[in-house]
């Protein structure tokens, strides 16, 4: 296909910046060909469409990875090698979700509300579930059981995609982009709306300092999240293509990847402390 040719899955453990624009471009068309097919379920097809142009790329990859299991005998070389992996994975979720925040700022609202409306709801979803006023101790613990059980079972489909599809986990976090992209596309939106109401009008200063807030505010901890999903999707995937070749008896295999899944639980926990004990504080 004519997309994913434009990148080489050979070398983009050396060049992971190129991920970026492959997630920028893939998100573009995606939006554009979802919304010029089927209005009514543009948001989730353009998700599926997405997909469609990383699954050869990601596939590739997992495949790598799980072949150095069988060349290493050292657990931390494998781990210094899924961590190009994961960084280039990184790129291409950045690359999805700054595409899809333009698309949501810059586009026509009659567009956009029929592009994101799934997203917008599940937003409506998650504020629900976390409602409350996050002041005193023990409600910032039960605030901080709330979000890791949600990120626990994302984290859990991730895992669960992955085994079963091999690639699959990358559609639970192409969701998930659009999902903070919409979100961030709101505060942007929002605090461009209180600088036009004040001044009278929007200059670029007004436009670069909201985008840029908003994305700091959501990468202190979604950093931390987006990085816990990756790995446990690699580990996930490792277990598909290992189970395929009919190497997951291999004691390496197994070992490598349940050590994913063991750091991705600890770097999601730590996501979870970071949102309600750190991002608050810094951005309150």
């Amino acid at each position: 296909m004519v997309l994913e040719s434009l990148f080489n899955p050979f070398i983009v453990k050396k060049k992971p910046y190129e991920m970026f624009l492959a997630g920028f471009l893939y998100s573009i068309v995606g939006v554009f060909l979802g919304y010029a097919v089927f209005r009514e379920i543009a948001g989730i097809l353009a998700v599926f469409l997405i997909v469609m142009a990383t699954v050869p790329l990601l596939y590739t990859t997992i495949k790598e990875e799980e072949e150095l299991d069988l060349k290493y005998d050292k657990e931390i070389i494998l781990l210094k090698e899924h961590t190009k992996v994961l960084l280039f994975l990184m790129f291409l979720f950045l690359g999805i979700t700054s595409a899809l925040v333009l698309l949501y700022v810059f586009l026509p609202h009659s567009m956009t509300s029929e592009i994101f409306v799934m997203q917008e709801q599940a937003i409506l979803n998650v504020n629900s579930n976390l409602q409350g006023n996050v002041t005193g101790f023990a409600i910032k613990l039960d605030i901080l059981s709330k979000i890791f059980m949600n990120n626990l079972k994302v984290l859990f489909f991730c895992l669960i995609f992955a085994v079963l599809y091999g690639t699959g986990a990358i559609f639970i976090l192409t969701w998930n982009a659009s999902v903070i992209a919409v979100a961030m596309g709101n505060f942007i939106k929002l605090e461009i709306g209180k600088v036009v109401g004040l001044v009278g009008f929007s200059s670029a200063s007004s436009y670069f300092w909201a985008a840029t807030f908003s994305l700091i505010r959501s990468l202190t901890h979604g950093i931390f999240e987006i990085a816990a999903y990756f790995i446990a999707g690699l580990g996930g995937g490792i277990i598909s293509v290992a189970l395929v070749k009919h190497n997951f008896g291999n004691e390496k295999v197994l070992i490598d990847a349940m050590d994913l899944i063991l750091i991705s639980l600890g770097v999601l926990f730590m996501a979870a402390l970071v949102e309600v004990f750190i991002t608050p504080a810094l951005f309150a």
